[in-house]
Protein backbone atom coordinates (compact mmCIF):
# COMPACT_ATOMS: atom_id res chain seq x y z
CA UNK A 1 0.00 0.00 0.00
CA UNK A 2 1.45 3.38 -1.07
CA UNK A 3 1.41 5.90 1.80
CA UNK A 4 0.51 9.39 0.58
CA UNK A 5 0.98 12.88 1.98
CA UNK A 6 -1.11 15.74 0.57
CA UNK A 7 0.45 19.16 1.05
CA UNK A 8 -2.25 21.87 1.14
CA UNK A 9 -5.36 19.70 1.17
CA UNK A 10 -7.64 22.73 1.57
CA UNK A 11 -7.14 24.10 -1.95
CA UNK A 12 -9.31 22.84 -4.79
CA UNK A 13 -6.61 20.53 -6.18
CA UNK A 14 -5.75 19.23 -2.71
CA UNK A 15 -9.31 18.42 -1.75
CA UNK A 16 -9.85 16.75 -5.13
CA UNK A 17 -6.77 14.62 -4.47
CA UNK A 18 -8.25 13.53 -1.15
CA UNK A 19 -11.56 12.64 -2.81
CA UNK A 20 -9.90 10.54 -5.52
CA UNK A 21 -7.34 8.86 -3.26
CA UNK A 22 -10.02 7.94 -0.72
CA UNK A 23 -11.24 5.26 -3.15
CA UNK A 24 -7.82 4.16 -4.40
CA UNK A 25 -7.38 0.39 -3.90
CA UNK A 26 -3.59 0.53 -3.45
CA UNK A 27 -2.94 3.88 -1.76
CA UNK A 28 -3.79 5.32 1.63
CA UNK A 29 -3.74 8.94 2.75
CA UNK A 30 -1.32 9.08 5.66
CA UNK A 31 -1.12 12.84 6.23
CA UNK A 32 -2.76 16.06 5.03
CA UNK A 33 -1.53 19.60 5.63
CA UNK A 34 -3.02 23.06 5.53
CA UNK A 35 -1.19 26.29 6.15
CA UNK A 36 -3.89 28.18 8.05
CA UNK A 37 -6.14 25.33 9.24
CA UNK A 38 -3.67 23.11 11.09
CA UNK A 39 -5.25 21.37 14.06
CA UNK A 40 -8.75 21.25 12.60
CA UNK A 41 -10.57 18.07 11.61
CA UNK A 42 -10.69 17.58 7.86
CA UNK A 43 -14.42 16.78 8.03
CA UNK A 44 -15.12 20.05 9.85
CA UNK A 45 -13.33 22.14 7.23
CA UNK A 46 -14.46 20.14 4.19
CA UNK A 47 -17.73 18.38 5.04
CA UNK A 48 -17.86 16.58 1.69
CA UNK A 49 -14.76 14.64 2.86
CA UNK A 50 -16.44 13.55 6.10
CA UNK A 51 -15.51 9.93 5.40
CA UNK A 52 -11.85 10.78 5.96
CA UNK A 53 -11.26 10.86 9.71
CA UNK A 54 -8.09 12.96 9.72
CA UNK A 55 -6.62 16.03 11.36
CA UNK A 56 -5.00 18.72 9.22
CA UNK A 57 -1.42 19.30 10.32
CA UNK A 58 1.07 22.04 9.59
CA UNK A 59 3.64 19.59 8.18
CA UNK A 60 3.45 16.07 6.77
CA UNK A 61 3.61 13.66 9.71
CA UNK A 62 4.76 10.07 9.86
CA UNK A 63 6.25 8.00 7.06
CA UNK A 64 5.10 8.53 3.46
CA UNK A 65 6.16 7.10 0.11
CA UNK A 66 5.01 10.02 -2.01
CA UNK A 67 3.86 13.60 -1.50
CA UNK A 68 1.54 15.62 -3.69
CA UNK A 69 2.14 19.33 -3.41
CA UNK A 70 -0.83 21.58 -4.13
CA UNK A 71 0.93 24.70 -2.89
CA UNK A 72 1.34 27.78 -5.11
CA UNK A 73 4.46 28.09 -7.25
CA UNK A 74 7.66 29.09 -5.41
CA UNK A 75 6.40 27.61 -2.12
CA UNK A 76 5.83 24.22 -3.72
CA UNK A 77 9.35 23.59 -5.00
CA UNK A 78 10.91 24.56 -1.69
CA UNK A 79 8.68 22.16 0.22
CA UNK A 80 9.19 19.28 -2.20
CA UNK A 81 12.99 19.52 -2.13
CA UNK A 82 13.17 18.41 1.49
CA UNK A 83 11.21 15.22 0.73
CA UNK A 84 13.27 14.31 -2.32
CA UNK A 85 16.38 14.44 -0.17
CA UNK A 86 14.83 11.73 2.05
CA UNK A 87 14.01 9.40 -0.83
CA UNK A 88 10.30 10.29 -0.94
CA UNK A 89 8.82 10.64 -4.43
CA UNK A 90 6.89 13.78 -5.33
CA UNK A 91 4.22 15.01 -7.74
CA UNK A 92 4.17 18.79 -7.98
CA UNK A 93 0.80 20.21 -9.04
CA UNK A 94 2.19 23.74 -9.11
CA UNK A 95 4.08 25.19 -12.07
CA UNK A 96 7.52 25.07 -10.47
CA UNK A 97 8.99 22.16 -12.42
CA UNK A 98 7.04 22.35 -15.68
CA UNK A 99 9.24 24.74 -17.66
CA UNK A 100 12.73 23.50 -18.45
CA UNK A 101 14.16 26.98 -19.04
CA UNK A 102 15.14 28.97 -15.97
CA UNK A 103 14.93 32.13 -18.04
CA UNK A 104 11.37 31.39 -19.15
CA UNK A 105 10.37 30.57 -15.59
CA UNK A 106 11.66 33.93 -14.39
CA UNK A 107 9.99 35.74 -17.29
CA UNK A 108 6.55 34.22 -16.70
CA UNK A 109 6.57 33.78 -12.90
CA UNK A 110 8.55 36.93 -12.08
CA UNK A 111 10.99 35.24 -9.72
CA UNK A 112 14.13 33.15 -9.82
CA UNK A 113 13.49 29.42 -9.74
CA UNK A 114 13.46 28.29 -6.08
CA UNK A 115 15.03 24.88 -6.71
CA UNK A 116 17.05 24.90 -9.94
CA UNK A 117 19.19 21.94 -8.90
CA UNK A 118 16.12 19.64 -9.19
CA UNK A 119 14.80 21.00 -12.45
CA UNK A 120 16.73 18.65 -14.71
CA UNK A 121 15.43 15.51 -13.02
CA UNK A 122 11.78 16.58 -13.15
CA UNK A 123 9.66 14.71 -15.71
CA UNK A 124 6.73 16.44 -17.37
CA UNK A 125 3.75 14.40 -16.25
CA UNK A 126 1.63 13.98 -19.35
CA UNK A 127 1.33 10.17 -19.38
CA UNK A 128 0.07 9.89 -22.94
CA UNK A 129 3.37 11.33 -24.16
CA UNK A 130 5.87 10.58 -21.38
CA UNK A 131 4.74 7.31 -19.82
CA UNK A 132 8.15 5.61 -19.85
CA UNK A 133 9.95 8.58 -18.27
CA UNK A 134 7.26 9.00 -15.61
CA UNK A 135 7.52 5.33 -14.64
CA UNK A 136 11.12 5.76 -13.50
CA UNK A 137 10.83 9.30 -12.09
CA UNK A 138 11.18 10.49 -8.51
CA UNK A 139 9.84 13.97 -9.31
CA UNK A 140 6.95 14.62 -11.70
CA UNK A 141 5.76 18.04 -12.79
CA UNK A 142 2.01 17.72 -13.16
CA UNK A 143 0.87 19.64 -16.27
CA UNK A 144 -1.37 22.68 -16.12
CA UNK A 145 -5.03 22.37 -17.04
CA UNK A 146 -4.94 24.42 -20.24
CA UNK A 147 -1.74 22.70 -21.44
CA UNK A 148 -3.26 19.25 -20.85
CA UNK A 149 -6.27 20.01 -23.03
CA UNK A 150 -4.23 21.84 -25.67
CA UNK A 151 -1.28 19.47 -26.00
CA UNK A 152 -3.48 16.38 -26.18
CA UNK A 153 -5.59 18.12 -28.84
CA UNK A 154 -2.64 18.93 -31.11
CA UNK A 155 0.08 16.35 -30.37
CA UNK A 156 -1.05 13.78 -32.98
CA UNK A 157 -1.13 16.37 -35.77
CA UNK A 158 2.17 18.00 -34.73
CA UNK A 159 3.99 14.67 -34.43
CA UNK A 160 2.70 13.44 -37.80
CA UNK A 161 3.69 16.74 -39.42
CA UNK A 162 0.32 17.32 -41.08
CA UNK A 163 -0.02 20.93 -39.88
CA UNK A 164 2.06 24.07 -40.08
CA UNK A 165 3.83 24.73 -36.74
CA UNK A 166 1.78 27.87 -36.06
CA UNK A 167 -1.28 27.15 -33.95
CA UNK A 168 -4.10 29.15 -32.39
CA UNK A 169 -5.75 27.92 -29.19
CA UNK A 170 -8.98 29.51 -28.03
CA UNK A 171 -9.76 28.10 -24.58
CA UNK A 172 -12.46 28.53 -21.96
CA UNK A 173 -12.31 27.56 -18.29
CA UNK A 174 -14.65 27.34 -15.35
CA UNK A 175 -13.98 29.56 -12.35
CA UNK A 176 -12.37 26.84 -10.21
CA UNK A 177 -9.35 27.05 -12.51
CA UNK A 178 -8.42 30.28 -10.74
CA UNK A 179 -8.32 28.61 -7.34
CA UNK A 180 -9.86 30.05 -4.18
CA UNK A 181 -9.21 33.70 -4.92
CA UNK A 182 -11.18 36.27 -2.97
CA UNK A 183 -10.95 38.80 -5.80
CA UNK A 184 -13.57 41.02 -7.40
CA UNK A 185 -13.33 39.36 -10.82
CA UNK A 186 -14.28 35.97 -9.40
CA UNK A 187 -17.33 36.98 -7.33
CA UNK A 188 -20.63 35.38 -8.36
CA UNK A 189 -22.15 38.66 -9.50
CA UNK A 190 -19.10 39.37 -11.67
CA UNK A 191 -18.92 35.91 -13.28
CA UNK A 192 -22.57 34.89 -13.56
CA UNK A 193 -24.12 35.55 -16.99
CA UNK A 194 -20.78 36.90 -18.12
CA UNK A 195 -17.99 35.75 -20.44
CA UNK A 196 -14.62 37.38 -20.84
CA UNK A 197 -11.09 36.91 -22.10
CA UNK A 198 -8.22 37.43 -19.68
CA UNK A 199 -4.41 37.48 -19.71
CA UNK A 200 -4.66 38.76 -23.27
CA UNK A 201 -1.03 39.97 -23.18
CA UNK A 202 0.19 36.47 -22.38
CA UNK A 203 -0.88 33.64 -20.09
CA UNK A 204 1.63 31.62 -18.05
CA UNK A 205 0.44 28.39 -19.63
CA UNK A 206 1.47 29.51 -23.13
CA UNK A 207 5.19 28.64 -22.81
CA UNK A 208 4.23 25.30 -21.27
CA UNK A 209 1.96 24.51 -24.22
CA UNK A 210 4.67 25.53 -26.66
CA UNK A 211 7.28 23.42 -24.85
CA UNK A 212 4.98 20.40 -24.89
CA UNK A 213 4.20 20.69 -28.58
CA UNK A 214 7.83 21.26 -29.52
CA UNK A 215 8.73 18.06 -27.69
CA UNK A 216 6.78 16.06 -30.29
CA UNK A 217 7.60 18.25 -33.30
CA UNK A 218 10.88 16.59 -34.35
CA UNK A 219 12.79 19.77 -33.62
CA UNK A 220 10.56 22.20 -35.50
CA UNK A 221 9.85 25.52 -33.79
CA UNK A 222 6.18 25.78 -32.86
CA UNK A 223 4.49 29.17 -32.58
CA UNK A 224 1.49 29.33 -30.26
CA UNK A 225 -1.21 31.98 -29.95
CA UNK A 226 -3.14 31.19 -26.78
CA UNK A 227 -6.22 33.06 -25.61
CA UNK A 228 -7.98 31.98 -22.38
CA UNK A 229 -11.53 32.92 -21.38
CA UNK A 230 -13.51 32.66 -18.14
CA UNK A 231 -17.00 31.17 -18.38
CA UNK A 232 -19.69 31.09 -15.66
CA UNK A 233 -19.39 27.46 -14.60
CA UNK A 234 -17.51 25.76 -11.77
CA UNK A 235 -15.52 23.10 -13.61
CA UNK A 236 -14.40 22.32 -17.12
CA UNK A 237 -12.14 23.41 -19.94
CA UNK A 238 -13.00 23.50 -23.61
CA UNK A 239 -10.15 24.32 -25.98
CA UNK A 240 -10.67 24.90 -29.69
CA UNK A 241 -7.39 24.62 -31.60
CA UNK A 242 -6.69 25.76 -35.17
CA UNK A 243 -3.80 25.10 -37.55
CA UNK A 244 -3.25 25.16 -41.32
CA UNK A 245 -2.78 21.77 -42.97
CA UNK A 246 0.48 21.20 -44.82
CA UNK A 247 -0.06 20.78 -48.58
CA UNK A 248 -0.37 17.12 -49.49
CA UNK A 249 -0.24 15.90 -45.88
CA UNK A 250 -3.70 14.30 -46.05
CA UNK A 251 -5.99 13.17 -48.84
CA UNK A 252 -8.30 15.35 -50.87
CA UNK A 253 -11.99 16.01 -50.30
CA UNK A 254 -13.78 13.64 -47.95
CA UNK A 255 -10.65 11.51 -47.62
CA UNK A 256 -8.90 14.33 -45.76
CA UNK A 257 -11.37 14.15 -42.89
CA UNK A 258 -11.07 10.35 -42.83
CA UNK A 259 -7.27 10.54 -42.76
CA UNK A 260 -7.33 12.97 -39.84
CA UNK A 261 -9.79 10.83 -37.90
CA UNK A 262 -7.70 7.69 -38.54
CA UNK A 263 -4.56 9.51 -37.36
CA UNK A 264 -6.16 10.49 -34.04
CA UNK A 265 -7.75 7.08 -33.48
CA UNK A 266 -4.41 5.39 -34.08
CA UNK A 267 -2.48 7.81 -31.84
CA UNK A 268 -4.83 7.32 -28.89
CA UNK A 269 -6.03 3.75 -29.50
CA UNK A 270 -4.41 2.39 -26.32
CA UNK A 271 -5.12 5.41 -24.10
CA UNK A 272 -7.77 4.82 -21.47
CA UNK A 273 -8.11 8.48 -20.59
CA UNK A 274 -8.28 10.06 -24.05
CA UNK A 275 -11.42 9.54 -26.11
CA UNK A 276 -11.61 10.52 -29.77
CA UNK A 277 -15.21 11.66 -30.19
CA UNK A 278 -17.40 11.41 -33.25
CA UNK A 279 -19.13 14.73 -32.52
CA UNK A 280 -18.13 18.02 -30.89
CA UNK A 281 -17.79 17.35 -27.13
CA UNK A 282 -19.17 19.29 -24.18
CA UNK A 283 -17.51 19.91 -20.84
CA UNK A 284 -20.07 17.83 -18.93
CA UNK A 285 -18.82 14.75 -20.76
CA UNK A 286 -15.74 14.99 -18.53
CA UNK A 287 -17.22 16.31 -15.27
CA UNK A 288 -15.59 14.47 -12.37
CA UNK A 289 -13.72 12.07 -14.66
CA UNK A 290 -10.02 11.76 -15.54
CA UNK A 291 -10.87 11.99 -19.24
CA UNK A 292 -9.85 14.18 -22.15
CA UNK A 293 -12.28 14.10 -25.06
CA UNK A 294 -10.89 15.28 -28.41
CA UNK A 295 -12.74 15.90 -31.63
CA UNK A 296 -10.61 16.49 -34.74
CA UNK A 297 -12.29 17.90 -37.82
CA UNK A 298 -11.49 19.82 -40.98
CA UNK A 299 -12.53 23.15 -42.45
CA UNK A 300 -12.06 22.31 -46.15
CA UNK A 301 -12.70 25.88 -47.30
CA UNK A 302 -9.74 27.20 -45.32
CA UNK A 303 -7.73 23.94 -45.42
CA UNK A 304 -7.52 24.15 -41.64
CA UNK A 305 -7.46 21.50 -38.93
CA UNK A 306 -9.80 22.19 -36.02
CA UNK A 307 -9.54 20.16 -32.82
CA UNK A 308 -11.94 20.59 -29.90
CA UNK A 309 -10.76 19.26 -26.56
CA UNK A 310 -12.57 18.96 -23.19
CA UNK A 311 -11.36 18.09 -19.69
CA UNK A 312 -12.39 18.60 -16.08
CA UNK A 313 -9.73 21.09 -14.99
CA UNK A 314 -9.62 19.68 -11.44
CA UNK A 315 -9.33 16.02 -12.49
CA UNK A 316 -7.46 15.35 -15.75
CA UNK A 317 -6.28 18.96 -15.47
CA UNK A 318 -4.92 18.55 -11.92
CA UNK A 319 -5.62 15.91 -9.24
CA UNK A 320 -6.71 13.00 -11.42
CA UNK A 321 -3.68 13.29 -13.66
CA UNK A 322 -1.50 13.55 -10.55
CA UNK A 323 -2.87 10.21 -9.32
CA UNK A 324 -2.38 8.75 -12.81
CA UNK A 325 1.26 9.82 -12.54
CA UNK A 326 1.60 8.31 -9.07
CA UNK A 327 0.26 5.01 -10.37
CA UNK A 328 2.93 4.95 -13.05
CA UNK A 329 5.70 5.94 -10.62
CA UNK A 330 4.87 2.99 -8.34
CA UNK A 331 4.14 0.41 -11.03
CA UNK A 332 0.41 0.30 -10.23
CA UNK A 333 -2.45 -0.13 -12.66
CA UNK A 334 -2.59 3.26 -14.38
CA UNK A 335 -6.34 3.58 -13.95
CA UNK A 336 -6.39 2.63 -10.25
CA UNK A 337 -8.68 5.00 -8.37
CA UNK A 338 -9.60 6.78 -11.61
CA UNK A 339 -12.37 4.66 -13.10
CA UNK A 340 -15.12 7.11 -12.14
CA UNK A 341 -17.33 7.97 -15.11
CA UNK A 342 -18.43 11.54 -15.76
CA UNK A 343 -21.36 13.04 -13.86
CA UNK A 344 -24.30 14.03 -16.03
CA UNK A 345 -26.30 16.23 -16.23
Amino acid sequence: MVKVGIINVTGYAGMELARILSRHPEATIASVTGRSLAGKRLSDVLPHLAGLDMTITEEVTGSVDVVFSALPHQASAQKIASFLGKGVKAVDISADFRLKSLQEYKEWYHADHPCPERLEEAVYGLPELNRKEISSAALVANPGCYPTASILALAPAIKAGIIEPDVIIDAKSGVSGAGQKAELGYLFSEVNENFRAYSVDGHRHMPEIRQGLQAVSAGAKVDVTFMPHLVPMTRGILATCYAKLRPGSVGQGEKAAVDIRDLYNSFYKNERFVQVAGAPPATKQTLGANTCVVYPTLDPRANRLIVISCIDNLVKGAAGQAVQNMNLMFGLEESAGLRQLALYP
